[in-house]
């Protein structure tokens, strides 16, 4: 298949490690795939930039295209604001989902490409249900297609851990905010 026949995606990519596998899957699925870096919930800014640095060597090596977003973590705040004591996996958690998947909607809007997805459901630690329907309650509002997959399926984790051992992958120890660091 051509490259311009090739039908586009937006991955979202909360880092490195989690995404490996899925562009993987997506680029054998015969998608062209370019993933968004947005991640305004990383604490503090160094960590946020070492997961940018080991999400753009993971894009190099599948030769994707990778958009990164605005490091605004006061939009993440100001998004989570009376949510800061919930727990791990609570509703803040949904908050933040929401918002990432919401700012990958509107970049599908301005890119013109309807399908989009993340990589945050390849965590075992993550609803795959639950993180899947923000995603095609956000799709339905923008009038596009959120991809439903459960990347951690078929040793999906266990692959997606394989590829960012062979690169080097910045391995990073909570989810990314300071909330998740703080628990």
């Amino acid at each position: 298949m051509l490259q311009n026949d090739t039908k586009k995606i937006v991955l979202h990519a909360c880092c490195g490690i989690c995404s490996g596998y899925p562009v993987s899957y997506l680029l054998d699925a015969g998608y062209s795939v370019i993933v968004y870096f947005y991640n305004p919930n990383i604490y503090p800014e160094s960590e946020y930039n070492k997961r940018l640095e080991a999400e753009r060597t993971l894009c190099k090596h599948f030769g994707v295209e990778l958009i990164e977003g605005e490091y605004e973590p006061e939009e993440y705040y100001n998004f989570v604001k009376g949510l800061e004591q919930e727990p791990e996996k609570g509703l803040r958690c949904d908050k933040c989902f929401e918002l990432r998947l919401r700012k990958t909607a509107q970049l599908c809007k301005r890119l013109g490409i309807n399908d989009f997805t993340t990589s945050i459901v390849i965590s075992p630690h993550k609803n795959f249900q639950k993180t899947s329907q923000i995603g095609k309650n956000i799709a339905s509002e923008y009038n596009l297609n959120y991809l439903d997959i459960d990347f951690k399926k078929k040793d999906g984790f266990l692959k997606t851990n394989k590829i960012s051992k062979e690169l080097g992958l910045y391995r990073q120890n909570y989810c990314g905010c300071k909330f998740a660091k703080r628990d």
